[in-house]
């Protein structure tokens, strides 16, 4: 029997997170990750008790919704809530994270940010990852992959990895990732 890949597995479950979102703006959903196992989950939403967005709009002050927890920021506040350690863990969230919420990653010793979608990718964010020395993968969203896609997705992966091993050209090798994404509707082929 073939299954999902843990990546996609939590991926899907930071998706099913991100439906109870009550931010009119973004819907985002986190889950952390320690021993293939779910330790915490979060999405964006007012203080438990509070005014939710989706009653009374979101309450902006310069361009910012100050009345929405994010969602990493809701997931490490139930581990600290419940007294759940988060050293060595892993964070799947469906968008990268903003620069506020990189830090509180990084503080709470999460080794590896795993993100299904680009979102104002801030380079201060990314350079904070990277000194921290934080994994940033980017993984699609599994969708409706069927199993045969899925054996085909594997192997036009392990193709492409082959060939960044050889003396093929980076540009056609990041023309030939784009092609399969395109034909996978999924960006795993990204970071190989």
């Amino acid at each position: 029997m073939d299954r999902i890949s843990w990546d996609h597995y939590f991926m899907a479950q930071s998706y099913l997170l991100k439906t109870r979102s009550t931010c009119e703006r973004l819907a985002v959903g986190a889950v952390i990750i320690r021993d293939k196992r779910m330790i915490a989950g979060g999405y964006n939403g007012s203080v438990s008790g509070g005014v939710h967005c989706i009653d009374e709009g979101c309450y902006v002050i310069d361009g910012h919704c100050v009345r929405t927890i994010h969602a990493e920021m809701n997931a490490l506040l139930q581990c600290a809530k419940f007294g759940v350690a988060t050293e060595g863990s892993e964070i799947y969230v469906t968008h990268f994270p903003c620069v506020h919420c990189t830090k509180a990653i990084i503080q709470a010793g999460i080794k590896a940010v795993y993100y299904s979608e680009d979102y104002k990718n801030h380079p201060y964010s990314i350079q904070l990852l990277e000194d921290a020395k934080v994994k940033m993968v980017k993984v699609g969203y599994l969708r409706e992959i069927t199993k045969g896609d899925q054996k085909k997705e594997q192997f036009i992966n392990e193709l492409i990895q082959k060939l960044e091993r050889s003396e093929v050209n980076q540009q056609e090798i990041t023309m030939l990732k784009e092609r399969a994404e395109d034909l996978f509707h999924t960006s795993s082929f990204n970071n190989t």
